[in-house]
């Protein structure tokens, strides 16, 4: 379905369309919450809520980005704010502002289908290790490595959603990357593309929930 089209549908009331909507943007959008919340339950709920909001302010929606780069500034702006509601802001650094520098000072980065089970087991060890270590990078630097690695956002893409310069997305992108290669070296490009798996109970989970509650509107 085009976009312009699904937009036309959901503005008309159309929740097969938004269900269409979430179904498509569903797992880069509960990467970037959880990148912020560094909590599954967490990410969902504010996906969920970013999800309603967006619902509502469609008719304002304009075009003047890409529809995912709106998404993702709203799942954001929820994240964050769920962040500082619960006090979690004494332990990340806002995502907006700060030299890359300052940050990586301010704060103490923590740290195929032919498989055996052996190795899939291993190789399921290593991704829990890679999303610790994901879990522990400052969270400037956190947010930006998932819109940009995990999810092959561009860099104007990621900028325009993060309200940062273009430059500022490469330079927290390349601090990422160099901590996480301290600690897991070979690793990290064997197990990035399983890292953060959205699974389909999840999926319908939120989905449903969306729904729901637009129902109840």
């Amino acid at each position: 379905m085009a976009e312009a089209d699904m937009l036309d549908r959901i503005r008309r009331g159309d929740a097969r369309a938004f269900e269409a909507l979430m179904r498509k943007c569903n797992q880069k959008l509960f990467r970037i919450a959880r990148s912020i919340l560094k909590d599954d339950s967490e990410a969902e709920d504010a996906l969920q809520e970013a999800y309603l909001t967006a619902y509502t302010a469609l008719k304002n929606f304009r075009g003047e980005s890409a529809l995912t780069t709106w998404l993702s500034r709203i799942v954001i702006n929820e994240a964050l704010g769920r962040m500082r509601k619960s006090r979690r802001a004494a332990e990340v650094i806002p995502i907006a502002t700060g030299d890359p520098e300052t940050l990586l000072a301010e704060e103490e980065a923590v740290t195929d289908e032919r498989t055996t089970p052996e190795e899939a087991a291993l190789r399921s060890q290593l991704r829990a290790v890679l999303e610790r270590k994901i879990d522990a990078l400052p969270a400037a630097f956190r947010t930006v490595f998932v819109m940009r690695e995990l999810e092959e956002m561009t860099v104007e893409e990621t900028a325009s959603a993060l309200g940062i310069p273009e430059a500022t997305v490469r330079s927290r992108l390349f601090r990422a990357k160099s901590q996480l290669r301290e600690s897991l070296a070979t690793e990290i490009d064997v197990t990035l593309p399983d890292a953060f798996s959205f699974d389909g109970a999840r999926c319908d989970r939120i989905v449903a929930g969306v729904l729901a509650r637009i129902n109840s509107l």
